[in-house]
């Protein structure tokens, strides 16, 4: 019994233990349901402000990814130009605005109606400065270069010209490529921005955003349109500037064919010129005669080819002929010296009267010189001045070199002293004697110095003129020296004349002048004579001389 009574009083205590014991473990249960209830609002907090810093740092990057491409537009050709078509939509829209008020407002005051009017002109004259945007978002731009007008190729020149002409066209087609280039380029970053900035708004939904947005979209559209009308346009462009290349070159490839040819018909000509100088070099003995030859040979083909290049590159020679016509009368005066000059040339070269090599003796006016021909051109004749009798007697200088015009020849005195064959010149030296000298025997002494010194040029010149008498009548042909003697007021004058060297006179001058002086003074009966005066000293009181017989009273002074 007792032992019953134990065994439910622990029984009790066990089930009051057990029921104490699951309602601990029901409170822990609760408490765990409530925690679990709290730690999942605070994930979601947690959730939610993770996702708000997401979003953050997502329009972050968005802002700075749409910072950085407008900073790419700063400097946008481009776009300054399409914020001028806004400019132009905006004005225009103001000005019809204005023209409507003006048109509804019929009772408007004179002031009011004047001011509507000033303002109506303000906004005419701004739209007309940027008038190339009527239409286009990029201005004048939209509308490629015009291609150059090329002239027909005609001449070796026009190729240049040519040249710097499709170098113009294609620089024009790289042009509008690279626009094409750019516009599509600008077309993508817009889009790039556009999507930032739908994004963006997705993000953070603001009127600044969506107001962009549509900005954006209509500009976007605006620069398509633009870029499809660019991307025709260069194509229809770019064939235009390559068939106008083509042609060009067609017409340069023409023309250097020309002038190969042109240039294979001189070089033909001038291996003809170089047969022909060298066939006629050996027939002539003398370099003189060569050199004329030489001279017309290539005045001949200058000539020749001035007509060829003429014939060949200009087009209408009649009408160049038409113009010289009536153009003549005035080129014949104003350049009258140069026609009598070419007109002396031709003068010269086919008479051959003066030649290169020739001594001749140039008077115009006072002033004269003797020298040789260097060259005889289309103009004047080249003279070396040498040491001669008019050098010693006038001049005293020599060594110039004088350019005589060909005209010279119609106007002016010119000797030649060496023409034709003749390359001699008669010289004479004059001594005068007095009266009472034995002139006979002087004269014999001269005669016999000249026959010495000048018998070498008398047997040349003996032989030149035998030549010469084929081509002229002469008459008087001695060669022998020749002595006169003649009365002068101040005494016999011995004058004898000889043949001499013309290139050379004044040298043999000098020697027999030495040898007719020193042989006559050995002589005592010949006395040469020269420019004296005569002093005859009387011994008289009257200062006039003793014939003079003045009267006294003449010299008296006077007193008073």
């Amino acid at each position: 019994m007792f032992k019953k009574i134990v065994i439910l009083i622990l029984f009790l205590v066990g089930a009051t233990v057990l029921n104490a014991n699951q309602d601990n473990i029901n409170d822990t249960k609760t408490e765990k349901v409530d925690q679990k209830k709290g730690s999942s609002k605070n994930s979601q907090k947690k959730d939610e402000n993770i996702l708000d810093i997401e979003n953050m740092v997502e329009a972050n990057i968005l802002l700075e990814k749409i910072n950085k491409i407008e900073a790419g537009f700063k400097d946008n050709i481009l776009l300054k130009r399409y914020s001028n078509y806004l400019s132009y939509s905006k004005i225009s829209a103001e000005l019809e605005q204005l023209k409507d008020s003006l048109k509804r407002k019929n009772n408007l005051s004179d002031e009011l109606e004047y001011q509507l009017l000033n303002k109506i002109r303000v906004k005419e004259n701004e739209l007309e400065l940027i008038s190339e945007y009527k239409g286009s978002p990029i201005g004048s731009l939209i509308n490629p270069p015009e291609i150059e007008i090329v002239e027909k190729i005609t001449n070796p020149f026009g190729i240049i010209n040519a040249l710097s002409s499709i170098k113009k066209m294609e620089d024009s087609k790289q042009q509008f490529t690279s626009l094409e280039s750019q516009l599509e380029f600008l077309s993508k970053n817009l889009e790039e921005e556009l999507d930032s900035y739908r994004n963006l708004y997705v993000l953070e939904p603001k009127d600044e955003y969506k107001e962009k947005i549509a900005f954006l979209d209509k500009q976007k559209r605006d620069f398509d349109i633009v870029l499809d009308i660019v991307t025709t346009t260069q194509e229809v462009y770019g064939r235009k500037i390559e068939q106008v290349i083509l042609e060009i070159k067609n017409q340069i490839s023409q023309q250097v064919q020309k002038m190969l040819l042109i240039f294979a018909i001189i070089v033909i000509m001038l291996i003809v010129s170089f047969l022909v100088k060298l066939t006629l070099k050996r027939y002539f003995s003398q370099n003189e005669n060569y050199y004329m030859v030489n001279k017309i040979i290539n005045f001949t083909l200058a000539f020749l080819v001035l007509m060829l290049l003429l014939f060949s590159y200009i087009d209408n020679v009649s009408y160049l002929v038409t113009i010289l016509g009536f153009a003549s009368a005035g080129i014949a005066i104003a350049l009258k010296d140069w026609f009598m000059s070419i007109f002396g040339w031709l003068v010269i070269v086919t008479s051959g009267f003066i030649q290169v090599g020739d001594r001749i003796r140039v008077t115009k006016g006072e002033v004269e010189t003797v020298g040789d021909v260097l060259d005889i051109s289309l103009f004047k004749i080249t003279i070396k001045e040498d040491v001669t009798l008019v050098s010693y007697m006038k001049n005293r200088r020599a060594g110039r070199i004088f350019f005589v015009p060909n005209n010279y020849i119609f106007s002016e005195l010119i000797s030649n002293y060496s023409h034709s064959e003749l390359k001699t010149v008669w010289d004479g030296i004059d001594i005068t004697l007095t009266f009472d000298s034995n002139f006979k025997k002087a004269q014999k002494i001269i005669r016999d110095i000249l026959k010495h010194y000048s018998k070498g040029y008398s047997d040349i010149t003996r032989k030149q003129l035998s030549k010469m008498r084929n081509k002229y009548q002469l008459r008087a042909t001695g060669v022998e020296p020749r002595v006169f003697t003649l009365l002068e007021p101040h005494g016999m004058v011995i004058s004898g004349w000889y043949l001499t060297n013309s290139f050379a006179a004044l040298v043999l001058r000098s020697t027999i002048c030495a040898e007719i002086l020193e042989a006559l003074m050995k002589e005592d009966d010949i006395h040469i004579a020269y420019p004296t005066q005569q002093i005859n000293i009387n011994k008289t009181s009257n200062p006039y001389g003793p014939a003079s017989k003045m009267p006294k009273k003449e010299f008296e002074v006077d007193d008073n």
